[in-house]
């Protein structure tokens, strides 16, 4: 909780209900010596009334002071809480001191300290509460002058039912609220470090790629020279054959380096292709046939009439899912696109493979796993991809296979990339 209490943003958001727990606090007071005015005489009610309306305005500048300029430090807050122990109790001594029946009020800023301020701050606040408490039973001012009243037996246990009531109110509302405000944000907060871990993992994943890459280079361009050295010496027909599948094999590989390097650079700028999902698909499927010629890949013909924000970073992701199905099962596959809720697109890859392993359905891409296949890698990276993009990965397996569900954002209309569109 410690996070929290050293924020602003903390404080700020908890200026609201600070206003209304003392808020609640005057009215209740008010009322209090409203329904005891109609049974007996209050001693000094001018005095009590004037505390009552100085809490009140004390509390709406408090406010305002959280809200405009909240304090980098919880001590400020502490300090405020201890003068709502100090109004509480000043107007406790002029309506009855540890005899009157909202006693019990003094518990209100305790209970929300140990929410907002540290631990040693909020056993200094109980304790300030304990010494007013003792302090209005050593001194305090009767009730009423007319100290034989038969009524005020009767008032003090109708006010102990009432406060009892109005406080549980109370900490259900401010310190209920407080706490769900807290988990919420520890909740946000351990979202962002399993994104921020993950992000890690996949830097280092791409420092790994470039470096190897990089080093790449140099052996392909000595096989090319290697390649026309061995085409020079030896003219050997039946030589010759090999030598150009070797040359293509060289190239297709310089290729995936120059795409590796490209998209390198396009993520790290974070530079987005607003495309329509039908040239999209078709880019593709074009990708997917390169790659795999002959392999039994079924694409729909119905694509959703809308646009859709990538780079080649999802290319990668959906290209690296197909992988993995054509491995699991060499039969068949299907892909098709469908428009989902909420301004969503769903691209959805079936195979009939056997199923994801039970470790990937437990944390389906969340972590790099082991794989002789080293299919654990692409899944994490897929996985990593489809959420930096706004989208999620999901997978349904049944006795007819796997379904891989990618879920992402359509992409706005007026923010079309023209230029990209064909």
């Amino acid at each position: 909780m410690e996070w929290l209490t050293h924020s602003q943003t903390g404080f700020q958001q908890a200026a609201r209900y600070l206003l209304g727990m003392r808020l609640s606090i005057v009215g209740l007071q008010l009322v209090a010596m409203a329904a005891a005015e109609t049974v007996i005489s209050l001693a000094h009610r001018v005095e009590a009334l004037l505390l009552c309306l100085l809490y009140g305005v004390l509390a709406t500048l408090c406010w305002l002071w959280l809200t405009r300029r909240p304090p980098r430090s919880p001590s400020s807050v502490s300090a405020g809480l201890v003068l709502d122990l100090a109004l509480i109790g000043g107007w406790l001594f002029l309506t009855g001191g540890y005899t009157n029946p909202l006693v019990s009020l003094l518990l209100l800023p305790i209970a929300v300290a140990i929410i907002l301020v540290p631990l040693r701050q909020s056993i200094a606040l109980t304790l300030s509460g304990i010494a007013v408490y003792t302090g209005l039973v050593i001194w305090h001012t009767p009730i009423t002058q007319d100290h034989g009243d038969t009524h005020l037996a009767q008032l003090h246990l109708a006010g102990m039912w009432i406060t009892f009531a109005m406080t549980a109110a109370i900490l259900l509302l401010v310190v209920g609220a407080l706490a769900r405000r807290i988990h919420q944000q520890q909740t946000q907060l351990s979202t962002i470090r399993e994104t921020r871990l993950r992000d890690e993992q996949v830097i280092a994943l791409g420092l790994s790629a470039a470096s190897v890459a990089h080093r790449l280079g140099t052996p392909l361009n000595t096989m090319t020279l290697l390649v026309d050295e061995i085409r020079s010496a030896f003219p050997d027909p039946a030589l010759a054959g090999d030598l150009r599948v070797m040359e293509k094999q060289l190239a297709l590989c310089g290729k995936h380096l120059q795409q590796l390097s490209s998209a390198a650079i396009q993520a790290k700028t974070a530079q987005l292709e607003t495309l329509r999902v039908e040239d999209w698909a078709a880019r593709l499927r074009e990708s997917a046939t390169l790659l795999w010629p002959a392999a039994p890949i079924e694409w729909s013909a119905a694509v959703p009439d809308c646009q859709v924000a990538v780079d080649a970073t999802l290319d990668q992701a959906i290209l690296n899912l197909l992988a993995n199905a054509l491995t699991a099962s060499p039969s068949w596959v299907a892909v098709s696109m469908r428009c989902a809720e909420h301004s969503r697109i769903e691209i959805v890859v079936k195979d009939h493979g056997d199923g994801l392993d039970d470790v990937y359905q437990a944390a389906l891409g969340e972590h790099v796993v082991g794989s002789e296949n080293g299919l654990g890698v692409g899944l994490f990276l897929s996985n990593a991809t489809i959420q930096r993009l706004g989208g999620t990965l999901k997978a349904r397996v049944d006795q007819h296979g796997t379904t891989m569900i990618i879920d992402l954002p359509r992409a706005e209309p007026n923010k079309a990339d023209i230029g990209g569109m064909k």
